[in-house]
């Protein structure tokens, strides 16, 4: 396989399984945005890992912009420990879900996209709108931006591991579609 996948974005969340005062949060650390009239979480900023995070009253956690499902782990982790530090006391055992990784890589070649909107099942391809085509792959479920350069993105993996296996698969597809193309 001659590409490379890049891990753009990782978001994930956890439910911390306890009630957070989120004025309490603002009053007791930095980087924090929390304007409760326009969005009812705060957005707090870590410097390492580099990633946001939403924290909701209710305890759950999302954070987004992490570049690797450990270090978004870790960011979840690190604001555990601030919360415990300020008398929240969070149960031990919260689980971490990764609800979507964000992934890009560069094909070999150029793509045909006019070819594969004509001969893939399951994309959408209009030009003068947008000079991507989206395809959505099942198995692993996930959806593809698919640029005329080779430059793919893949959203909505759920593991590294489904990552790279779409990415697989896709490239599987795409060179199976341009020898048939060549046999014709």
């Amino acid at each position: 396989m001659g590409f490379r996948i890049k891990i753009e974005n990782v978001v994930a969340s956890a439910t911390l399984g306890v009630k957070i005062k989120l004025e309490k949060l603002v009053a007791n650390m930095d980087g924090i945005e929390y304007e409760p009239e326009q969005f009812p979480g705060l957005v707090l900023r870590l410097k390492e890992p580099k990633a946001a995070a939403l924290v909701f009253s209710s305890g759950k956690i999302v954070c987004t912009g992490a570049k690797s499902p450990g270090d978004a782990k870790l960011v979840i982790a690190k604001i555990v420990q601030k919360v415990n530090k300020l008398g929240f006391h969070v149960p031990p055992h919260y689980k971490v879900k990764l609800e979507n990784i964000v992934a890009s890589a560069k094909l070999e070649g150029e793509l045909n996209l006019d070819q594969i909107a004509f001969t893939l099942e399951n994309t959408e391809y209009e030009p003068e709108q947008f000079p991507g085509l989206v395809y959505r792959m099942d198995d692993p479920k996930v959806t593809f931006l698919l640029f005329g350069s080779g430059k793919i993105i893949c959203t909505g993996g759920r593991s590294i591991s489904d990552v790279r296996k779409a990415v697989a698969r896709l490239d599987k597809r795409l060179r199976a579609l341009s020898r048939k193309k060549r046999s014709k």
